[in-house]
C-alpha cells in the first residue's frame, strides 16, 4: 500500500461513485475530467478510485471542485492534491479535507491559494 493509499483510508471505484452519487459512470469521468473531484489508481488491482470523503450525504463535497482547481493551479497532480487534503495540519485542528466537508472552505482555499507563490 503506497504513502496516498494509507494516508487517505477509504477508497471509492468508480461504479461505486456513480452508485453513491446516483449518476452514471459517464457523469462520474466528467466529474474527474472537470476536476470536481479527483481519482487514482490504487490497491493491488490499480483500480481507478475516489477518496470516500470526498463524497458526503449523497454528493461531492460541495467546496471540493473549486479547493481542486486552485490546488492544480498551483502545479500538484491529483496524488500531490489528494495527499494534502488528507494531510494533518495542526494550525487547522485537523484535515484540510475535514475542514471543507465541515464548510471551512474560504480558509482551506486561502491557505491552497499560498501555495502558488
Amino acid at each position: 500500500m503506497s504513502n496516498v493509499e494509507s494516508l487517505v483510508g477509504e477508497w471509492l471505484p468508480l461504479p461505486d461513485v456513480a452508485k453513491l452519487l446516483d449518476v452514471s459512470i459517464t457523469k462520474v469521468h466528467s466529474l474527474i475530467d472537470e476536476r470536481a473531484i479527483a481519482a487514482l489508481r490504487v490497491g493491488e488491482r490499480r483500480i481507478r478510485s475516489v477518496p470516500a470523503a470526498f463524497i458526503q450525504d449523497g454528493q461531492v463535497v460541495d467546496s471540493l471542485k473549486g479547493t481542486i482547481v486552485v490546488l492544480a493551479d498551483a502545479g500538484y497532480d491529483d496524488e500531490d492534491l489528494i495527499v494534502w487534503l488528507f494531510t494533518a495540519d495542526e494550525s487547522l485542528r485537523g484535515r484540510p479535507i475535514d475542514a471543507l466537508r465541515e464548510g471551512r472552505k474560504t480558509e482551506i482555499r486561502r491557505r491552497a491559494q499560498t501555495l502558488a507563490w
